[in-house]
């Protein structure tokens, strides 16, 4: 690694790449599961926050509890069976990503306030800097990338 000082370049001698902290966990759908895995991402962005010396502001650690809360909710009263939660961050973004095994894509639907739940993906993408939806050999993968720095979403 290389660092920057007022122009002048000064090796550090840790030319190793640092992997980013990665941290996944199952649930089954019981009931629970949906506090269990804001909790298990409240760890991780305080592990987040002493491993990698992450700035990570109430503002931040509320939109990622509220991505989680989303993404989880939506695996649990849209698939036939479990589904896993994978938390990745670094000192500049969180990843979270949940798989389950529906098929079914997500909708996002029109911005409607008098309609009655179903905001849940809008919510997402106005918090994540990207969404992204894809189908797997189990089902599908929901990702939303968050930033760390700056203000977030929409």
């Amino acid at each position: 690694m290389i660092d920057h000082l007022d122009g002048a370049v000064i090796p550090t001698g840790f030319d190793v790449p640092v992997e980013p902290l990665r941290r996944a966990a199952h649930y089954t759908g019981e009931q629970g599961c949906i506090a269990e895995a804001r909790s298990f991402a409240a760890l991780f962005l305080e592990q987040l926050r002493t491993e990698w010396c992450a700035s990570v502001d109430e503002r931040i650690d509320g939109a990622v509890l509220l991505v989680v809360s989303e993404l989880v909710t939506n695996a649990d009263r849209h698939s036939n069976g479990p589904y896993i939660l994978e938390l990745t961050g670094t000192d500049n973004a969180v990843t979270v990503s949940v798989y389950d095994s529906s098929s079914a894509l997500p909708r996002i639907f029109p911005r409607n306030p008098e309609r009655i739940g179903r905001h849940g993906l809008e919510i997402v993408h106005a918090l994540a800097e990207q969404v992204t939806v894809e189908r797997v050999p189990v089902g599908k993968r929901v990702r939303a990338v968050l930033p760390l720095t700056g203000a977030t979403g929409a």
